[in-house]
């Protein structure tokens, strides 16, 4: 099997075939792979799945992810030496953990440990910041009821304090180490008080140890470059 036996290359074809093929857009969520690919740098190859032309809807792309979102990936040299696709954010950043050898821990325990903070950040962070922006900042907020809207703004308040009591005394949500929790929940974060714009809904100003966090992750070369990825056009 090849890249080409994939239905998804001939709406995509690959100028480099030897490289990872990255389908996604620079959201929280597609953020997390190229950040992922920059900080390990793994070759890669994107292509922007553009959302105005419903491409995650094409039979190309659902033939590749079946649940039409992004990011997704094709690997030309997976297990095995054979190809590999894969959707899902968390499940993709575990692989490429694992394909490099980077960004998770090899104690045993402190892996399992980053991975519990990756699924907190799926579970909890990605849903209810995303809900809030909705919420605050898009169709939701004409709504009259706005119940719903302080309702996810209260776990939001909540789950930065988890994450603030945390980092109280770490320099990373693994402590010393930069893994794969950093890179799944700050773009989230960023999102939050940026894109979405509330910081001033959630009181970010009182999370001093995520903001100072949020600060060094957003500062990282590789952060800064996978953040553009796919760039705007």
């Amino acid at each position: 099997m090849t890249l080409h036996d994939f239905p998804i290359t001939t709406k995509w074809p690959p100028r480099h075939p030897e490289r990872l093929q990255l389908y996604s857009l620079p959201t929280p969520n597609g953020v997390k792979v190229s950040i992922m690919l920059e900080e390990t740098g793994l070759p890669y190859e994107v292509h922007r799945v553009s959302f105005d032309k419903q491409d995650q809807l094409s039979p190309e792309f659902l033939a590749l992810n079946p649940n039409n979102k992004i990011p997704a990936i094709l690997d030309p040299d997976g297990p095995g030496g054979r190809p590999l696709a894969l959707f899902e954010s968390g499940a993709i950043l575990l692989y490429l953990a694992e394909k490099t050898g980077q960004c998770l821990p090899r104690d045993p325990a402190a892996r399992w440990q980053a991975v519990q903070w990756l699924m907190f950040q799926m579970g909890g962070v990605g849903p209810m910041f995303g809900q809030l922006g909705f919420f605050h900042k898009f169709a939701g907020k004409d709504w009259e009821d706005k119940r719903p809207r302080e309702r996810y703004a209260s776990e939001s308040r909540r789950l930065l304090a988890v994450l603030d009591g945390h980092l109280a005394a770490r320099a990373w949500m693994m402590g010393d180490e930069f893994s794969v929790a950093d890179i799944a929940i700050f773009p989230w974060v960023n999102n939050l008080v940026g894109f979405y714009d509330a910081g001033d809904l959630v009181g970010f100003s009182g999370f001093a140890n995520v903001q100072r966090v949020l600060e060094a992750f957003m500062n990282r070369p590789g952060v800064a470059r996978g953040m553009k990825v796919p760039a705007t056009r």
